[in-house]
């Protein structure tokens, strides 16, 4: 009964044995390991080491060059910053040196020339110190009074320490023979000289 069973699987030998039948055999082995398809793992692929090279070296020159960009602008901006203070400088000595020739009362008058040779250099200083006193002495005697306004004032040119400053004034004047008279305009060119820290006038000359 079992020679039977064996023989309906395989064939019989010679000596009785039962040999299975090879397909049979792949079967059952291709069953065995045919992987399942949800289990199938794809590695993602690793990104090259030159790739991350050169994007670093790509972020390190554009923190470099942005910088250099920002200290540029940071020295650009103060060197702005130095060049508008001292035109502002020239311009405001400018100005008060017109105020101050312009600006003279016979009561105190030894005071406002003072102030003139004080904010003055240079031939200027020397020609106003020679005619100071004369000046003092007619001022007093006719009682004369002068008010300056400024109106208008702005940097002609500079080279180096010097410059020369556009200034327009209105004047408002009184003596003794004319209380009262009615302001004039008077445009000045105002050279203006550095000397030490203080921007002090050199020159004046009246222009149309």
């Amino acid at each position: 009964m079992a020679e039977h069973d064996d023989a309906a699987a395989g064939e019989l030998t010679e000596g009785g044995v039962a040999v299975l039948d090879p397909d049979i055999d792949e079967m059952e082995a291709d069953d065995a390991v045919e992987p399942d398809g949800d289990d199938e793992r794809v590695d993602e692929p690793v990104k090259p080491k030159r790739v991350r090279r050169v994007a670093a070296v790509v972020g390190l020159v554009l923190v470099v060059a942005l910088s250099a960009l920002v200290g540029w602008l940071v020295v650009r901006t103060h060197r702005a910053t130095d060049v508008d203070e001292r035109q502002s400088q020239i311009v405001q000595a400018a100005r008060q040196g017109a105020l101050n020739l312009t600006t003279i009362d016979w009561q105190r008058a030894d005071a406002d020339v003072q102030r003139i040779l004080d904010s003055a250099t240079g031939e200027f200083y020397d020609d106003f110190a020679k005619r100071s006193a004369p000046f003092i002495k007619v001022v007093k005697e006719a009682k004369s009074t002068s008010t300056g306004s400024i109106t208008e004032a702005g940097l002609e040119s500079e080279a180096g320490d010097s410059a020369q400053v556009l200034v327009a004034v209105a004047v408002k004047t009184s003596n003794v023979g004319a209380p009262a008279q009615e302001p004039r305009e008077w445009r000045m060119r105002i050279a203006v000289q550095k000397v030490g820290d203080v921007m002090k006038v050199s020159n004046v000359e009246f222009v149309p």
